[in-house]
């Protein structure tokens, strides 16, 4: 459990088909919590543009976003290997900028990964990449920050021409030197044929029991983030209704003056409070 988890880790926890446990963290607190808690690996993800920053979507997120919430989750991470989303516009527009950037979120943000969208058409932004020496691991199926051109946040691969595409993506991600695959809301059926058919890890969120591991936004299954709940997400707490019951005590006890009790006060010398008076 305390040895470091790295992305040879992850290719060895497939092999021995250990599940690998993958969740969202933005900021030092939660991320200690994860990582203590025993998380393979956090993710920074730009998910933090809806259960962070309260926009519809990740799309308004921006690299130094990333980099800011990638420092504070780096310092929090003692075992967990920490993987950085990058952000809508990050890497569309050149190779330059997206290796630019790539390195940005690991000089400057303290990434040990970062994650980008899209299969097949950002294969060689990949291999660049990779190239460079930064571990890359791959986001296909639903991909949030294409949520227009799917025209909302919809399952992907039920078609035979859509499921198809998904696995081409799949083999062109690993051929471009991927170290994992997230698959995003896709058929479990289909989830089981990418697994079973590439050599690299592949991560499930929406897309059933036979990935190599699971991520989920941590919001999400602590029950945290009410606006809404995907289908996929398990809801292992419910700490948005802890903390309204502890805010409502808190405010309670200030009106009938019952906090701060006489132990959440700090005293002053007798001798200094007599000087004080005169």
């Amino acid at each position: 459990m305390d040895k470091k988890f790295t992305i040879k880790s992850f290719q060895k926890a497939k092999d021995e088909k250990r599940p690998i446990s993958m969740l969202t963290a933005y900021d030092y607190s939660m991320a200690k919590i994860l990582d203590g808690a025993g998380a393979d690996a956090l993710l920074v993800g730009d998910s933090l543009g809806m259960v962070v920053q309260g926009h519809d979507s990740t799309i308004s997120v921006t690299i130094d976003d990333m980099i800011y919430h990638a420092k504070a989750v780096n310092r929090a991470a003692k075992r967990a290997l920490v993987i950085v989303d990058m952000p809508f516009m990050s890497y569309h527009v050149s190779m330059e900028e997206a290796v630019r950037n790539a390195g940005r979120l690991m000089k400057e943000g303290g990434a040990h990964a970062i994650k980008l969208e899209g299969g097949v058409e950002f294969a060689e932004t990949i291999r660049q990449i990779v190239r460079v020496q930064i571990p890359v691991m791959g986001h296909i199926g639903m991909t949030p920050q294409s949520v227009h051109m799917f025209g909302g946040f919809k399952v992907q691969g039920k078609s035979l021409v859509q499921a198809q595409k998904i696995i081409d993506d799949a083999k062109a991600l690993e051929e471009a030197g991927v170290f994992a695959i997230t698959l995003e809301c896709v058929p479990e059926e289909l989830s089981k044929i990418i697994t079973e058919t590439v050599n690299v890890p592949t991560i499930g969120i929406g897309a059933g029991k036979y990935c190599d591991g699971q991520v989920l936004v941590s919001n999400d299954m602590l029950g945290m983030f009410s606006d809404f709940v995907p289908k996929f997400v398990k809801q292992y707490a419910h700490i948005s209704s802890d903390i309204e019951r502890a805010v409502k005590t808190y405010i309670k006890e200030m009106n009938e003056s019952s906090f701060p009790e006489k132990k959440h006060t700090f005293t002053i010398d007798e001798d200094v409070l007599k000087n004080l008076s005169k």
